[in-house]
């Protein structure tokens, strides 16, 4: 019978962990979603409100490239030498490539850990995940967010799972 609870406790924390983590990152980006909002209306307003805010700019003159006083002036249609639209576009990269099958891992060993005792475990399993993604989470402070909410929820739900079998049907 204990291995029925086992067999349902991995299952449960392997893989319905994942619709779990699923509905807080979109929690997370509904947040982060108002708190822009939220910002952007601050911005306008205070804007708004600002008595230097109100400049009036010059076009530059349609004849010449050059503007007042001998000042260089670039069309408004075309770009700076230095803007990032001047070369071809940057192909994109989709960030913690694999999160799903290394969340589905990342619960069925710590749930593992857990229910056999061994919650040392699960600081290998955060080692071995981190030191893997490092490289990626430098670079990118949006992966570094996601990969700590992942892991967080991923963690949470695996060990709550884990405590939950083994309390209420293998004591």
């Amino acid at each position: 019978m204990n291995a029925l609870w086992i067999t349902v406790a991995l299952l449960v924390a392997g893989f319905a962990g994942w619709p779990v983590t699923a509905l807080v990152f979109r929690l997370a980006r509904t947040i982060d979603d108002r708190a822009d909002a939220a910002k952007a209306a601050e911005d306008a307003t205070r804007a708004a409100e600002d008595p230097s805010a109100d400049v009036t700019v010059d076009l530059p003159p349609a004849g010449g490239s050059q503007g007042v006083d001998g000042e260089l002036t670039a069309a408004a249609d075309a770009p700076t030498s230095g803007s990032a639209g001047s070369g071809p576009a940057a192909p994109t990269q989709r960030i913690l490539r694999g999160g799903a099958i290394i969340g589905i891992l990342e619960r069925l060993g710590v749930c593992l850990a857990i229910l056999t005792g061994q919650p040392v475990a699960i600081a290998y399993i955060v080692a071995i995940k981190g030191l893997g993604r490092f490289a990626e989470l430098k670079e990118t402070p949006v992966a570094a967010e996601r990969f700590i909410i992942g892991t967080l929820t991923s963690m949470l739900w695996a060990a709550g799972t884990a405590a939950a079998i083994k309390v209420l049907f293998l004591t």
